[in-house]
């Protein structure tokens, strides 16, 4: 039995999908109840928990083989990211109590810093609470997510322009499909090993923002122009856009431009997902209509 939080997510949904089609027993782990049905349809069995229950959830992650964590995604936290390292807490206390045979928990690329990460310093709080656990624990560091592209789709659309945030547009950054993510969720809680691993995980090649605008113009059966976003515009827009304190957002991507956000090469394991950049756009374009 393996049981996998966050499964009506990308990641962990994709993970939560690998299992049961190889014929594994899983235990969706969800906060609602009314999205159970489809989990259970598919042959899963369903544990009702939130990220702030600790007891709920330790009963989730007892009697398995291994467990799946993240931390719930948020893109506008709050100054000192309280609700990470609540959470953190919170599972590693259900993580302790329960025992599962190991523990596979999401990161980041960058994880390891501890400063000038921005947003993906929620996820480094998850790796220092998980660092003393007593349980066999893989750290899993994706790069970009290729399904960040979502974004791109009605500007492109309409405008025939790419905003890009990612500079500059020539440089080749690695990006890498949630679905591979999953699998290598999936592969890593059936396997057995002793102490801590990273893993780092990107796609098969890396892409420039100029490429993935000529991926998306052709799917769209338009130009398609990757431009630049002045970076003294961007508090600006993330405003408008509702985010009150968008410090956090302009740090992740000044980390990732200026290249302090990237893989600690050569130390970790390295895991080069299958899943190309065409394959997500396509999927992409086609649930965006």
């Amino acid at each position: 039995m393996f049981a996998i939080t966050g499964v009506t997510g990308q990641v962990g949904g994709a993970a939560a999908r690998a299992l049961l089609d190889a014929g594994h027993a899983v235990r969706a782990v969800l906060r609602d109840e009314s999205k159970a049905a489809a989990w259970r349809e598919r042959g899963a069995e369903v544990a009702i928990a939130s990220f702030d229950d600790a007891d709920a959830l330790t009963a989730a992650f007892r009697d398995t083989a291994g467990v799946f964590v993240m931390i719930a995604p948020n893109f506008a936290p709050l100054p000192g990211y309280p609700n990470a390292h609540a959470a953190a807490a919170v599972l590693k206390e259900a993580l302790s109590k329960a025992r599962p045979g190991r523990v596979v928990a999401l990161s980041s690329v960058g994880g390891q810093r501890e400063t000038g990460l921005g947003l993906i310093t929620q996820v480094h709080i998850l790796e220092q609470a998980l660092a003393d656990l007593a349980i066999p624990t893989a750290i899993l560091r994706p790069a970009w997510f290729m399904e960040n592209s979502l974004w791109d789709i009605a500007p492109a659309r309409t405008s025939g322009v790419m905003p890009s945030f990612l500079q500059p547009l020539e440089r080749a950054f690695p990006m890498v499909a949630t679905a591979d993510i999953g699998h290598v969720v999936a592969h890593t809680l059936t396997q057995s090993w002793q102490g801590r691993r990273v893993i780092e995980i990107e796609g098969p090649r890396r892409y420039t923002q100029r490429e993935i605008a000529a991926l998306l113009g052709d799917l769209l059966g338009r130009a398609v122009e990757a431009r630049t976003v002045p970076r003294e515009q961007w508090q600006a827009q993330f405003q408008a856009q509702g985010t009150e304190w968008p410090a956090p957002r302009i740090e992740m991507l000044d980390g990732f431009n200026s290249g302090w956000i990237d893989f600690e090469d050569g130390v970790n394991e390295r895991v080069v997902g299958t899943t190309s950049y065409r394959t997500v756009l396509e999927e992409l374009v086609r649930r965006a209509g």
